[in-house]
């Protein structure tokens, strides 16, 4: 069996990490900014986006002003609710463990 050089490695590693990288986005510059009167997005409308997002994302494909996300938000706040709201949706990882804990009696 013919084993890796560590120059390969290394090199693979510092690819992926670079690779990766390049894949994180950036600020969202809109941020903390209002549309016309209303404030920005934030924890409750951040957890609603997040349980709608399955249905939203389908409208999305077929409509040019139907979006995700809202970028007009206030940060953390947004996120955490977005976060929250679309596990809450998706069933998260408690209601696969409480599944199959059910299997194993």
């Amino acid at each position: 069996m013919r084993r890796i050089p560590k120059g390969f490695l290394g090199l693979s590693a510092v690819l992926a990490v670079v690779l990766l990288a390049a894949c994180a986005p950036g600020g969202n510059p809109l941020v903390g900014t209002s549309i016309e009167g209303h404030d920005p997005a934030g924890f409750f409308l951040g957890f609603w986006h997040g349980m709608i997002a399955w249905v939203t994302f389908f409208i999305s494909l077929f409509t040019n002003g139907v979006s995700v996300y809202e970028v007009h938000n206030s940060g953390w706040p947004y996120n955490l609710g977005f976060l929250l709201g679309a596990a809450g949706t998706l069933g998260g990882g408690v209601a696969g463990a409480r599944r199959r804990g059910r299997n194993r009696s």
